[in-house]
């Protein structure tokens, strides 16, 4: 999927945003990018970004500390 980035976009604000998370999916979305952010973290407004397909993470028990 390509998207464009939005004014002040980070790669991992993207991450989240998309994917719910930014752990193992950033650095997929930056292999898949090549030089997307060559000397700022900042994308610019309207930058296309491609987003590769990631399985989505197996399930987590919660644990609750108080009812």
């Amino acid at each position: 999927m390509k998207i464009q980035a939005q004014q002040g976009d980070t790669v991992d604000e993207i991450c989240m945003r998309y994917y719910g998370r930014t752990a193992g999916v950033t650095e997929a979305v930056y292999e898949a990018n090549p030089g997307l952010c060559n000397g700022s973290p900042m994308l610019a407004a309207g930058q296309i970004v491609y987003l590769p397909d990631i399985a989505p993470r197996a399930q987590e028990d919660i644990v609750q500390l108080w009812n």
